[in-house]
């Protein structure tokens, strides 16, 4: 535990490096969420009071969250780092230290996070203090502590999904097609383009039992109070399912790519 606290501190000092870059990120992501908060009150300018069961604050409060979610949990290079990592045998030296790569890349991952937290704080937070009319506060002090414990959940998960694709570096030279297919997936299944229960109830039920909701969509939902009860511990055990299941798979990936992976050494 001393050696990835370690791991966490070096990564952090390794990330301070890029700070004004995410900085810059975190505030022109916000151009697209203005947008789409002035197109959602444009729809209800036309005076429906609900849509698919959001009012108008409820609906620009997914929005402002799906941005606290991404900021807090979503992958931004450590798929291509780990894809290199594998193309130029970086990952030898693992296979004769006592350390485990995953476990690394994931403490790199939390220290990035931690950074790019830190570095997007003024310009979100100084977004969701103007818009914070809109910002409905949690239904009860549970489910903001239930929607921290998703966020972590979250977190972990996006990043055993874009560890697996990173994984495909074994076998291809370039994994560049398939972030970008696994990046679409999580833009249109996730919930961050819009909510999933606006769909037809089939299609939104069908995606639930995917990895991708339990990314964004389900810890905003906890946060609103739209999932509670019998639904909320359906939710939590499917989110921990894809957890223990993307680990689990990223496991025998990794094993089956060191079948068929080669170092040379000079």
């Amino acid at each position: 535990m001393k050696t990835y606290g370690h791991i966490i501190t070096m990564g952090i000092q390794n990330t301070l490096v890029y700070r004004v870059n995410f900085f810059c990120r975190a505030f022109f992501n916000l151009i697209p969420l203005f947008a789409t908060m002035a197109l959602w009150r444009a729809i209800y300018a036309g005076k429906p009071a609900e849509v698919a069961g959001y009012t108008l604050a409820q609906m620009l409060s997914y929005y402002l969250l799906v941005t606290i979610v991404e900021a807090s949990t979503s992958v931004t290079e450590d798929d291509w780092q780990i894809a290199a990592d594998i193309k130029d045998g970086a990952i030898g030296q693992f296979l004769i230290r006592p350390m485990d790569y995953l476990h690394y890349r994931l403490c790199l991952f939390f220290s990035g996070r931690a950074v790019y937290v830190l570095a997007a704080l003024v310009p979100v937070g100084v977004f969701v203090l103007w818009q914070r009319e809109f910002l409905v506060p949690p239904v009860n002090a549970t489910a903001l502590v239930v929607f921290l414990i998703s966020l972590v959940f979250s977190a972990v998960l996006q990043f055993f999904l874009s560890y697996l694709i990173a994984m495909l570096a074994f076998w291809v030279l370039e994994i560049s097609s398939f972030t970008f297919i696994l990046l679409a997936c999580e833009r249109l299944a996730s919930g961050q383009m819009f909510p999933l229960d606006i769909l037809p109830h089939w299609l939104a039920q069908a995606m639930m039992w995917t990895p991708f909701p339990y990314g964004t969509f389900f810890p905003v939902s906890i946060y609103l109070g739209k999932v509670t009860g019998v639904a909320l511990a359906q939710g939590f055990l499917l989110q921990s399912f894809w957890v223990v299941a993307l680990y689990a798979a990223a496991r025998l990936v990794w094993q089956r790519g060191l079948r068929s992976y080669t170092v040379v050494g000079g």
